[in-house]
């Protein structure tokens, strides 16, 4: 299964690639995600834990960036987990690029992916908003790290008032959100219209059987009303 997501940083490309390539600074924003060892440059080790409805799995795996190119911002990510209290697995490919879009740039993620295990019985669907719901969040932290206020604004604040001060509101504002590690969840209305769409997208059905459908229904019940009538008939008669 491949699902591509795509967001938009105010930042320098050069930047933000450089950023993204630091595994530390990936971890910090994923939620869910923890770094337990880092192997080399290249190989990282850690576990994550994804709640999808009322399903909560968590996986140990290690990844791998597989080839990167400063020049054109592009790299490759491998990765493969299993689940810590199951016989459940992953097995993840990720394309990551980042490009200029005037003074902004855009990180396309584009994702291949294949899991076992309990999570497999969600279709498509669901698995594409869970998809979207955590690059959402990641994104926003990101965004908070990267995008910070104008020289002049940042010196105006510090003009007003004295660094630290919790009672100014532009220095309450330019202070990065909290980075947690609870899992992203899809809340119960998000998660049943996932499941009617992913039903939906799977049912074919044709006017010409809902006609014949009908059709048998009313049958069935022309003959069951000739049954009593023929019936009630014998009963006078006799």
């Amino acid at each position: 299964m491949q699902i591509e997501n795509s967001f938009a940083v105010k930042a320098a490309p050069d930047q933000v690639y450089e950023f993204l390539l630091d595994v530390n600074n990936v971890v910090s924003c994923v939620p869910g995600a923890e770094l337990s060892e880092v192997v080399d440059p290249n190989t990282f080790k850690g576990k994550v834990r994804i709640k999808v409805g009322p399903v909560t799995v968590s996986y140990n795996g290690t990844a791998r960036i597989t080839s990167r190119d400063a020049e054109t911002r592009t790299a490759t990510l491998e990765a493969e987990g299993r689940e810590t209290t199951g016989s459940g697995s992953a097995q993840a490919t990720t394309v990551m690029a980042v490009a200029a879009d005037g003074e902004s740039s855009t990180v396309t993620l584009t994702t291949d992916f294949t899991v076992v295990g309990r999570v497999a019985q969600f279709g498509r669907g669901i698995m594409e908003d869970v998809s979207r719901h955590l690059v959402g969040q990641a994104a926003t932290c990101i965004q908070s790290k990267l995008e910070g206020p104008p020289p002049g604004e940042a010196q105006s604040a510090d003009a007003i008032a004295p660094t630290g001060s919790a009672s100014s509101p532009t220095a309450a504002a330019s202070s990065p959100p909290p980075v947690t590690s609870e899992p992203a969840a899809l809340d119960a209305v998000a998660l049943g219209r996932a499941v009617a769409k992913e039903r939906l997208s799977r049912m074919k059905v044709r006017p010409q059987m809902i006609a014949m459908a009908f059709a048998g229904f009313l049958s069935l019940l022309l003959l069951r009303r000739f049954r009593r009538a023929r019936r009630r008939r014998r009963e006078t008669t006799g």
